[in-house]
């Protein structure tokens, strides 16, 4: 039997771990190297895609996208030789979504017309801030005159672009935050990311936040206006929420996303990838060593993949309806239970009566109030 996984798209997602500085915010698996060996990396990775491909013959695929890291570092002749190499072994969707993660410092007319050319037809472009003092704290080596300039040259190359901005950041004030979303969306930008300054531990911030010395930072009230801000400005310009932190005109949704949130499945390739895979009708997750070089070594001899686990069902249920319950659109209560997790509707009525959840069309809605508190809304609903 078709798993419903697949009806929810199939995804590949190429994990290029290489950046010119490291952010320091930044926990993601991403690492500074004086060289390259740029012929290993492109064997590599279709060395990997090749054996996935023998177990997925069937499949569609709806969406690549290359992430990092910083991908718009990597050489065109890669995303091209990665692109020939998927085109040769799965069909692909009629209106494929191929995506590029971009800095604004890596932009360049002829660099972006050579990825076009690759096959890139998205390109997310991390922008992070429109503010030059609170770029330098970020750690960002470009400046707010780069960040517009990357938007112009990307939207005259592209039809799709999306802008990572995050809000709630040092000594920022709503009327601030204001301000540069509306600059933002002046762009006339089809999507944007929006997310607010997180603490990781493990990062510079996260040292320098337990160590008393990263001051400034907006209280939770502060930064649960600065979200009702965003959702009204956006919505107001036309570029509503879809997801917790993203919003996008209609039909410009990020498909490669839509594809984690709504439980399909996807190749995770790359140094630290995940992905979830439907194998004889289980479905796995799937985890790379972190380490590039590891990671490099291994893919060329087809062994990348570190971790195969088959999950249990009720950890299946549960990840779709925590990753479902960020969308707008919410989870499908009958696909749930399908899964075989039937939620307790007095839990669901309470959270009805105090305006976190509505339930339409057999879909349980996070209202704007619950996402703001969404793990709040998951605890309460998955205790027993």
């Amino acid at each position: 039997m078709r798993p419903d996984t697949q009806d929810a798209g199939f995804g590949i997602y190429i994990h290029w771990p290489f950046c010119q500085s490291k952010c320091p915010y930044c926990d993601f698996n991403s690492h500074v190297a004086t060289s390259i060996d740029h012929r290993a990396w492109a064997r590599a990775y279709v060395a990997e895609l090749a054996r996935y491909a023998r177990e997925t013959p069937d499949r569609v695929v709806d969406s690549v996208f290359f992430g990092g890291g910083t991908p718009s570092l990597m050489p065109p002749e890669i995303i091209e030789t990665v692109l020939w190499c998927i085109i040769e072994n799965w069909h692909l969707s009629r209106d494929v979504e191929i995506t590029l993660e971009a800095n604004p410092s890596s932009v360049e007319v002829g660099r972006f017309s050579d990825y076009r050319a690759a096959g890139i037809n998205r390109v997310s472009l991390g922008i992070q801030a429109l503010n030059d003092d609170d770029l330098r704290r970020l750690g960002r080596v470009h400046d707010t005159r780069d960040a517009i300039q990357a938007i112009e040259i990307a939207q005259e190359i592209y039809n799709r672009v999306s802008i990572d901005l995050i809000y709630a950041r040092q000594d920022q004030k709503p009327d601030d935050w204001q301000k540069e979303l509306r600059l933002a969306l002046s762009f006339d930008t089809e999507h944007l990311s929006l997310y607010q300054l997180t603490i990781e531990e493990g990062t510079v911030f996260g040292k320098r936040h337990a160590a008393g010395h990263l001051t400034g930072l907006p209280d939770d009230g502060v930064s649960a206006e600065m979200y009702d801000q965003t959702q009204a400005i956006c919505r107001e310009a036309g570029v509503p929420a879809y997801e917790v932190s993203n919003h996008a005109r209609p039909g410009a949704q990020s498909r490669h996303n839509l594809i984690y949130w709504r439980g399909g499945e996807f190749l995770g390739i790359g140094p630290g990838a995940h992905g979830r895979l439907s194998i004889k009708g289980a479905r796995h997750a799937t985890e790379t060593t972190r380490d590039p070089a590891t990671w490099l070594a291994q893919a060329i001899d087809s062994a990348g993949e570190t971790i195969r686990q088959p999950l249990p069902p009720a950890e299946v249920a549960t990840e779709y309806l925590m990753m479902s319950l960020r969308l707008t659109e919410g989870t499908d209560l009958r696909r749930l239970a399908n899964l075989g997790l039937v939620l307790d509707n007095r839990k669901i009525d309470e959270l009805i009566e105090l305006g976190m959840v509505t339930v339409t069309n057999s879909h349980l809605i996070a209202t704007q109030r619950g996402r703001l508190v969404l793990n709040a809304v998951l605890r309460n609903l998955l205790t027993d």
